[in-house]
């Protein structure tokens, strides 16, 4: 390919981010952000729709020789799904993000972080050389950090350094792991942080298992696993809607998607060793979570405690190596993406009404906003995997493959589902059904959901539906990467078992 489209694709909201920091009119800040996000998100189509036809999107240049690092982007059905939901999400959240009030800094600078953010993470999730996708791995940490310090609760600043510090942890002990890679290959020949030359390298033993822990401690940080996940409550309750979306939403599914991509491609062997316990670590977030959410009294909390759950999900679907579980998990990242933007968003548009993000806040709701309680109890169908919704898909096909290997754990993970219908069903009842409260009264009666807002739900709403009903197309793209990722670990999908056959 002689036109370098994935470069192009990360550059341009970076680029459009960087000018405005600029001074420039209130305005024309908005529509320059809106249309970059816009335009970016053409440009995903467009390059989704050349590889999907065929069309090889990978570049590799030369960037540091004495390192073995290179510029080197590409996209496989995993990073499709990934670059789709980032180019989407983006343009939603600074629609829904139109109006700061009360913040300390402009909206300006608020569309300018987003797009930096999603800038960076367009480049991650197409960098295949490691250490490029470290530097941007860290870099993404930057954007979050100030839009929550800027236009956070007034917590903000203890939510914004307790995620920094949680993933700088984390990224430092990968950096450890980087290094290393960089001495394991300079010993054998010549140093490459290449994927496709390292897929193929002899990483085994203890030095192969020291080395995939390093990246998978900060993938768990970033995912998050429990413990390693307080500092996600905390940065959901004192970010706006739009920063919650986009943390939990697009920079969170790095965790996952870098297990993938790194630790099972990179480190067979040891990811092998080390499945059983990530299988039972996998079930204790998501009961963690699960129970989290039933007690939570804050609704953006209760949200952030729903994805440790879900992101449980999706790690047992990868270590339970199936072509089935491997294929639900990635399906799983995208289709979360959307149903937390739905929750956070919904949240959001409740809290700006009521002023408080507390449950026992509202009351019966339903009687003076229907349009926003029919909202909000779709966004929740979602996240307990209603069938129609697209998180049915993707849940079905994690528990399905994880059965074929491993029944124990999965009748454990199966727990976490029964607790999804409490926590969601209770949540609205307590909000939307019921006596309504005086205080509600006041502050929802002749102020449901606005045009702009509903019109803002449509595209989220409408991508779970779409992918609930017809689930074919997206999971067909993704599944190509979980064959080969099968391959990479040299596992086959366990037989089928019929009773009574060859007895």
């Amino acid at each position: 390919m002689t036109f370098p489209w994935l470069t192009v694709l990360g550059l341009l909201p970076l680029v459009a981010g960087l000018l405005l920091l600029l001074p420039m009119g209130r305005g024309a800040a908005r529509l320059l952000g809106f249309g970059a996000g816009l335009l970016t998100l053409a440009l995903a189509i467009a390059v989704v729709g050349l590889h999907l036809g065929g069309t090889d999107m990978s570049v590799q240049v030369p960037w540091i020789s004495a390192f073995g690092a290179w510029w080197a982007l590409g996209l496989d059905g995993m990073g499709v799904a990934m670059v789709l939901l980032t180019a989407i999400l983006t343009p939603v959240v600074l629609i829904a993000e139109w109006d700061l009030p009360g913040a300390r800094w402009s909206a300006q600078v608020y569309f300018a972080l987003v797009l930096i953010l999603e800038g960076l993470s367009l480049f991650v999730f197409t960098a295949t050389d490691v250490l490029l996708f470290y530097l941007f791995f860290e870099a993404t940490l930057i954007p979050v950090y100030f839009m929550m310090v800027g236009f956070g609760g007034p917590r903000r600043s203890y939510a914004a350094l307790k995620f920094l510090l949680f993933s700088l942890a984390g990224g430092l002990i990968m950096l450890a792991s980087v290094v290393g890679i960089f001495a394991v290959t300079s010993a054998v020949g010549v140093p490459s942080y290449l994927l496709d030359d390292l897929a193929g390298a002899d990483i085994t033993g203890d030095v192969g298992r020291w080395l995939m822990l390093g990246f998978l401690v900060a993938f768990v940080v970033k995912a998050p696993m429990v413990p390693l996940h307080t500092w996600l409550p905390d940065a959901a309750e004192q970010s706006t809607p739009g920063t919650a979306t986009l943390l939990v939403g697009v920079l969170d599914k790095i965790g996952t998607f870098g297990m993938i991509r790194f630790c099972l491609t990179l480190f067979p062997e040891a990811s092998t060793w080390i499945a059983p316990f990530m299988t039972w670590f996998a079930v204790v977030s998501i009961l963690w979570g699960a129970f989290g959410a039933v007690a939570s009294r804050n609704m953006m909390r209760l949200v952030a405690y729903t994805s440790v759950s879900h992101f449980g999900f999706m790690i047992l679907g990868i270590y339970s190596f199936t072509t089935p579980s491997l294929t639900g998990s990635m399906f799983y990242m995208l289709n979360h993406g959307f149903s937390t933007a739905a929750l956070f968003l919904v949240v959001g548009y409740l809290v700006k009404r009521r002023g408080s993000a507390d449950i026992a806040a509202f009351g019966g709701v339903q009687k003076v906003a229907p349009v926003a309680a029919g909202v909000l109890l779709l966004a929740g169908l979602s996240a307990l995997s209603l069938p129609g919704m697209s998180t049915f898909v993707s849940e079905f096909l994690v528990i399905a493959g994880a059965w074929s290997r491993n029944p124990v754990v999965t009748v454990a993970a199966l727990l976490g589902v029964v607790l999804a219908a409490v926590y969601v069903l209770r949540w609205y009842r307590l909000t939307m059904t019921g006596p309504l409260t005086d205080e509600a009264a006041t502050a929802f009666t002749g102020r449901d959901l606005s045009g702009a807002e509903r019109w803002i739900m449509v595209p989220v709403i409408g991508v779970m539906l779409l992918l609930g009903f017809f689930p074919g197309p997206a999971v067909d793209v993704v599944e190509p990467t979980a064959v080969t990722t099968m391959q990479h670990l040299g596992m086959t999908d366990p037989a089928p078992v019929v009773e009574g056959v060859g007895r």
